[in-house]
This record gives C-alpha cells, structure tokens and sequence, in this order.
C-alpha cells in the first residue's frame, strides 16, 4: 500500500490531455455555428474540468516527486517540467475561468468574438504540449517513477 501515491500522478495527468484538447477540437469544429450553441457550452465545460484536473495532476506530481528516485541528469528536467506545470496549470486555470465569465456574461454573442478565445485555448494546449513533452522524458528517457522488473 506505500507505494499507491507514486501511481497517482501517472494516472491523473492523462486526465487534463484528454479533455483540453478535447475541448480546444471541439472549438475549432464549432467556429461557424451560432456562439450560444451546445458544442461551444460543452467545450467551455471540458476546459473547465481540464483545468480541476491539471489542479490535481499539478498537486500529485509535485507531492510525489519526493517519492520517486531522480537520477541527477534528469533534475534539470524535472525543474523544467516543474516549471512549465505551472505556467500551465495558471494559465489554463485562468482561461477555464475567464472563459466561464464571458459566457454567462453573454459577453461572447458574436462569431467574430470567438476567435481570440478559440486561439488562446489553442495556446493553453502548446502549453500543454510543452509540459506533457518533459514530462515524458523524465520517464522514457530518464526512467523516473519506472522501477525495474523483479526476477522470477
């Protein structure tokens, strides 16, 4: 049982992945239908249950960094990852929200209004992108959080 928190992270983080970029797809596919529409309500719900789930993948990964063995080449991209996460993490936060805010403002009536928020949605899934490419190499390249398999 010690070891389940170093698995929370690993199962977590694909969580906000999934559902940004679901989001960022679904916006995208739905610039030319009417600004109240069911894909864009849907879009602006999976951005904001993206950003609660970076929350957690945030809050999980930094939690059990201390769980896990870092191999000293790896430390500089652990830093990296750390520091992309956050600026992720904020930034997508932020635009869940901030979205969230202009829709029931019903400050968003107009397509031409769409576009700025449909590219700085585009621009949280490079950020996304950014923090998720470290991340993976802290495991394929480096081997953190991977242990080794036990003889029969």
């Amino acid at each position: 049982m010690a070891e389940l928190p170093a698995l929370l992270h690993p199962l977590i983080v694909h969580f906000p992945i999934g559902l940004i970029v679901t989001a960022a797809v679904v916006d995208v596919a739905a610039l030319g239908t009417d600004p109240r529409s069911t894909p864009r309500r849907a879009a602006t719900g999976l951005y904001l249950a993206g950003a609660a789930a970076l929350l957690a993948a945030y809050f999980t990964g930094r939690s059990e960094a201390a769980l896990v063995r870092i191999p000293g080449p790896a430390h500089a991209v652990v830093d990296e990852h750390w520091t992309w996460a956050l600026r992720t993490t904020v930034y997508l936060c932020l635009f869940a929200l901030g979205r969230l805010g202009l829709v029931l403002g019903g400050r968003l009536s107009e397509r031409t209004r769409w576009l700025p928020v449909v590219a700085a949605g585009l621009a949280g899934v490079l950020l996304l992108f950014q923090t998720a490419e470290r991340g993976g190499r802290l495991v394929y390249e480096h081997g953190v959080g991977v242990s080794a398999p036990r003889a029969p």
